[in-house]
């Protein structure tokens, strides 16, 4: 069983920046397609960043491309989640996510239902 636990959320002004890690622990990290979600209040989980297993392709949300960066060490078991250019719209609770299978396309990446492995969540609040 895979626990994924997410850190570096918090309160930032708009235009700011943050940084979210994710540490997985219980499975094979190298075996795992890995993405970030996020939730507002009142709305669907929606789609943020994913990588693949090898860290060498990434795939983003139109929303956030040029100003989140999705990286990972597979030394460390841990995947980020660079904020930059940060908009009171990117306010949500954040959920690091882990697929127990290659991420092939994006149309996989951008699919909640495919990941099998979910943190609790960290809060990101950014203030206009």
């Amino acid at each position: 069983q895979v626990q994924l636990v997410e850190s570096g959320g918090g309160l930032v002004q708009a235009g700011g920046s943050l940084q979210l890690s994710c540490a997985a622990s219980g499975g094979t990290f190298t075996t795992l397609g890995m993405g970030w979600f996020r939730q507002a209040p009142g709305k669907e989980r929606e789609f943020v960043a994913a990588i693949s297993r090898s860290g060498g392709t990434m795939w983003y949300a139109d929303s956030v491309k040029g100003r989140f960066t999705i990286s990972r060490d597979n030394v460390k078991n841990t995947v980020t989640l660079r904020m930059n250019s940060l908009k009171p719209e990117d306010t949500a609770v954040y959920y690091c996510a882990a697929r127990a299978a290659a991420i092939l396309y994006s149309g996989i990446a951008s699919m909640k239902s495919k990941y099998d492995y979910w943190g609790q969540g960290t809060q990101v609040t950014v203030s206009s």
